[in-house]
């Protein structure tokens, strides 16, 4: 396509991507100077569209933001009341005592949420500071400036047709340039793998690793609902196919969330995820709770897990990363909305101080700085050996081992040092006929229910006229390739649906991408064994609108 020519717009910061740390990082912008110039682009239909989270909620960061978030009647009101863990087999559980976990493991003062909401909350927070938020909003493109600093960001392109060409109705969108640009993008963002590629910010990091998280709403009957109640599980059905668990959390209204992560190092290619999540539900324990309510949403998104070692470089000469573009969850914990605030709070401390120094389109190391040797990283150094533990030996050592090495990181040491995960996920897939198959129950319409079914409770929606979002950097590859050697596993890994090998008499299988189905997950882009398959942003508005998710 022939250079497009566009207005530009400038501001002091540009942030993309409206999670919790990108909106963090706008309002401490303002909390700092009114008259700073900030605008926040969010791909999805509305603020929370895209935000899908357990969600256990640590306040350190919304503490440290605005500490009188209860007064300005912020939608955080579940107190954490009971704290459960289970291991499960396929018809019993045993319960694990709270007193041996590390104190970072301990939910009370936490608070059971719909992050969405918190987003959405949050926005209104940062419009009244006078921060501009435009959603619906893709960002396409980087734009560089003349010393090869990010000076900007593309966004608001609509109308361009299938083929690529522009269509009769195409909309060029804007450049937005900043002093600084802020990628809060969420997990595995198009522009953030462009900025880590071009910089080589991952240079001596061990691979970052991933989990595929998987979540429903429910609404159950009252007399089974306790408001407060969270409750974790490991082992079956994964047990040895692959790293994981479930999270039940009760919400208010008799509502609970009901999730399932599975760990994205998994060796067998036959491994089902999102069968795995369906199956879980008919154990004993969880079918007698959801027996006789209704599923209201699904949503699906890929985790960073990679934790300490895994952070890339957050900066180069114009841009930070924040958030989940570096990937900040606390993974025995399963949170990192807490890191995500505290990580837009530093950027925006960084930025401001450097603004006020007449600086612009440098490298924030004040930013990295504060986040590796602040709250951020404490709190991600004591749990840096649980995922690799887990990878290499399985879930009963990294229950024991990583468990006392969580206990003498409380006290500020380690037996251990810093363990490397070695593979990357898609490296961790082995070929199929190293494995067997797995035998999964059919859905059964009332418990558990099939792809399709469940993406339509996502709302997901892409224009059909536009290019497909996900492509193949080489078409032969899935059925030359990974269908007979690794059995195929994007029709497995998606959890949308979005995949498929059709197969029809007297001819070759085909490769068919469903891209109307996607929920932004990214999962294909980690998983893929040969790494063949390329996500983007598609235009803006696109995707899943979640409810309360």
């Amino acid at each position: 396509m022939a250079e497009v020519e566009r207005e530009a717009m400038e501001y002091d910061v540009v942030i993309v991507g409206a999670g919790p740390a990108g909106l963090s990082a706008a309002i401490r912008l303002k909390q700092l100077d009114a008259d700073c110039n900030v605008v926040v682009l969010e791909k999805g239909s509305e603020v929370g569209a895209h935000i899908l989270s357990g969600a256990v909620l640590d306040p350190i960061g919304l503490d440290a933001l605005m500490p009188d978030w209860k007064e300005k009647g912020a939608p955080i009101k579940t107190k954490v009341e009971e704290d459960n863990f289970y291991m499960l087999g396929e018809a019993g559980k045993i319960r694990v005592p709270n007193f041996p976990m590390p104190p970072l493991m301990n939910n009370h003062g936490n608070y059971i949420v719909s992050m969405a909401n918190v987003c959405r909350w949050m926005a209104e927070q940062a419009e009244e500071l006078g921060v501009e938020i435009f959603p619906g909003m893709a960002c396409s493109e980087l734009v560089y400036g003349e010393n090869g600093e990010i000076k900007g960001v593309v966004a608001g392109e609509f109308g361009i047709s299938a083929d690529g060409t522009k269509g009769d109705g195409y909309e060029p969108g804007m450049e937005l340039h900043g002093k600084y640009v802020f990628l809060s993008e969420g997990v595995r963002g198009s522009l953030s793998k462009q900025v880590i590629a071009k910089y080589d910010l991952d240079a001596g990091k061990e691979p970052q690793k991933y989990g595929l998280g998987m979540k429903e709403i429910w609404e159950i009957d009252p007399a089974k609902h306790k408001e407060g109640t969270v409750t974790h599980t490991m082992g079956w059905p994964l047990n040895s196919n692959a790293g994981g668990g479930s999270f039940i959390y009760h919400i208010e209204n008799n509502q609970v969330y009901v999730g399932f992560v599975v760990h994205l190092g998994y060796k067998n290619p036959h491994v089902f995820p999102y069968m795995e999540f369906q199956r879980f539900k008919h154990h004993p324990m969880v079918a007698e709770l959801l027996k006789g309510g209704k599923r209201v949403a699904y949503g699906a998104r890929a985790i960073t897990e990679g934790g300490y070692q895994s952070m890339p470089k957050m900066v180069a000469p114009g841009v930070a990363l924040l958030g989940c573009s570096v990937g900040m969850v606390n993974v025995p914990r399963i949170k990192g909305n807490h890191n995500a605030m505290l990580s837009g709070k530093a950027a925006a401390a960084a930025a401001y101080d450097a603004i006020q120094a007449g600086r612009a389109g440098d490298e924030l190391t004040a930013y990295e700085e504060d986040v590796r040797s602040g709250e951020i990283g404490k709190d991600l150094k004591k749990v840096r050996n649980v995922k690799p533990l887990w990878s290499k030996y399985g879930l009963v050592t990294s229950l024991a081992v990583g468990g006392f090495d969580m206990w003498t990181n409380t006290f500020g040491f380690s037996l251990l040092g810093t363990l490397g995960h070695g593979k990357s996920d898609a490296e961790a897939t082995e070929k199929a006929d190293k494995h067997k198959k797995i035998d999964y129950p059919k859905p059964d319409g009332k418990l558990s229910f099939d792809r399709l079914t469940n993406v339509a409770f996502s709302f997901t929606n892409h224009d059909e006229s536009q290019p497909a979002h996900l492509t193949l950097k080489d078409p032969s590859v899935p059925v030359n390739i990974n269908l007979p050697e690794y059995a195929g596993p994007s029709a497995r890994y998606c959890p949308a649906g979005v995949y498929e090998f059709v197969e029809e008499d007297g001819k070759d299988p085909r490769f068919v991408i469903n891209f109307q189905n996607c929920v932004h997950c990214k999962t294909c882009d980690i998983k893929d064994p040969t790494q063949n398959i390329v996500w983007t942003t598609p235009q803006g508005g696109d995707g899943p609108n979640y409810p309360n998710m």
